[in-house]
């Protein structure tokens, strides 16, 4: 039988949460028709192994392997393509989202939206996450014109409709719901519990400054000519304000400390230039990945 409900969820090094996840989630819907997909992103500490476990104990568990770590947004996609509900909810494997918050997005869904989604109302980060998580809110914000408070929350719930024409792009899109609502979808925002990680966050500050990168890439239209004029007007503004300093402290000091301010400028040009060679290079990532036609992930098994 063909469940209503589908819930994703992406797993990486999460064996010791696998099995209260599976237990909150079944308490939660339980009289619902539903499906629970586990999607291993590569585990190497036993992940699986409790997957298969709770699989042979609960008919609703469904597992899928990746063969490798090919990260949260591909292994999301794996998950989403085999989902057979028609309200999809996504969610991460760590716990710091409540099992128990999942009728709340049903609700927004059934009552007409096309997407529900969660808002960390008490988000328990360190201000490491907090901060680059608003910079990319802010982006997202401006580049969608969606007016929501968190895009980068994975707990979700969406209706199939309006999530299946987008299914091409999840996984190299690193948004799903940006990705989706850019594409008209209603929206509803529904506050949603946030504890504290249990375990140490995948998301370096390297990583956190890809995404912003990503975002940069996939959402903003001809980023390189705005960028350009951007910075050009900022850089001739600061060489400008520099010049006007080194005649005025010349005038009054009879001694222009040249060599210091001009080495300022250049840091600051190479820096530029750096971020936008980082764009760049996003771009050719993306191109290469295309051109080439390889996959996202491949799939080691399924249960």
């Amino acid at each position: 039988m063909q469940p209503e409900i589908s819930v994703v969820v992406t797993l990486h090094n999460e064996r010791p949460t696998v099995d209260e996840l599976v237990r909150r989630t079944a308490a939660t819907l339980d009289g619902e028709g539903y499906e629970l997909l586990l999607v291993d992103d590569g585990s190497t500490d036993g992940t699986w192994d409790e997957i298969e476990r709770l699989h042979g104990s609960d008919g609703h568990v469904r597992g899928v392997r990746l063969k490798r770590n090919f990260g949260q947004h591909p292994a999301m996609h794996a998950g989403l393509v085999r989902a057979r509900g028609d309200i999809l909810v996504t969610m991460d494997g760590d716990l710091q989202n409540s099992p128990e918050d999942i009728p709340k997005l049903l609700a927004a869904v059934r009552n007409g939206t096309d997407v529900a989604s969660g808002r960390r109302a008490a988000r328990r980060d360190s201000w490491g996450r907090t901060l680059p998580s608003r910079m990319v809110n802010g982006m997202l914000r401006r580049f969608t014109g969606v007016s929501i408070a968190d895009f980068g929350c994975a707990f979700n719930a969406y209706r199939r409709s309006a999530l299946e024409p987008m299914l091409g792009a999840i996984g190299r899109q690193k948004f799903t719901k940006a990705l989706v609502l850019s594409g008209g979808a209603s929206v509803v925002e529904v506050d949603v519990a946030h504890e504290k990680r249990r375990g140490p966050s995948s998301y370096s500050p390297l990583r956190l400054t890809r995404l912003a990168l990503h975002v940069l890439a996939g959402f903003w239209p001809q980023p390189i000519q705005w960028i350009g004029v951007a910075l050009g007007t900022l850089c001739t503004l600061a060489a400008f304000a520099l010049g006007i300093y080194g005649v005025v402290y010349w005038i009054v000091e009879s001694d222009f400390p040249g060599p210091l301010f001009g080495g300022a400028a250049v840091v600051f040009v190479l820096g530029v230039q750096g971020f936008i060679l980082a764009l760049v290079g996003e771009y050719l990532a993306r191109i290469q990945r295309d051109v080439e036609g390889r996959p996202l992930y491949t799939i080691d098994q399924e249960l």
